[in-house]
């Protein structure tokens, strides 16, 4: 079964922070990610404080985490309801391994033996 994964965004003028004329990079990488994450089966949900605030509000776990940290402590990453990471956007390996996702892993070949006409 494909576990859910909640991601608090901080405060941000859109829903996915890709967005205006001065766009975070780890912004622009993370929503590749997530795309590639529900392409690939995952359940993920993203709030936004800005735009949501009563689902921080209703949450328990994000409450109290917001209680201890304030909005500086965002995005926090829940897994199934449960804390998962906080302080920053998860990996594609992270949110592969949290959503069940095989991870696609690039095989360079190894340098040196056997490489070209060349073999151990």
């Amino acid at each position: 079964m494909t576990k859910s994964i909640q991601v608090f965004d901080p405060a941000m003028c859109c829903s996915s922070g890709v967005c205006g004329t001065d766009v975070d990079q780890q912004l622009i990488n993370f929503s590749a990610d997530l795309d590639w994450a529900k392409n690939n089966g995952a359940r993920i949900e993203r709030f936004n404080l800005a735009q949501q605030p009563m689902d921080f509000a209703n949450n328990k776990v994000v409450r109290d985490f917001l209680e201890r940290t304030g909005q500086d402590g965002l995005p926090l990453i829940l897994v199934d309801g449960e804390f998962a990471l906080a302080g920053r956007y998860p990996t594609r390996a992270e949110l592969s391994r949290w959503a069940g996702i095989a991870a696609v892993v690039d095989v360079q070949p190894a340098a040196g033996c056997c490489s070209g006409s060349k073999c151990c």
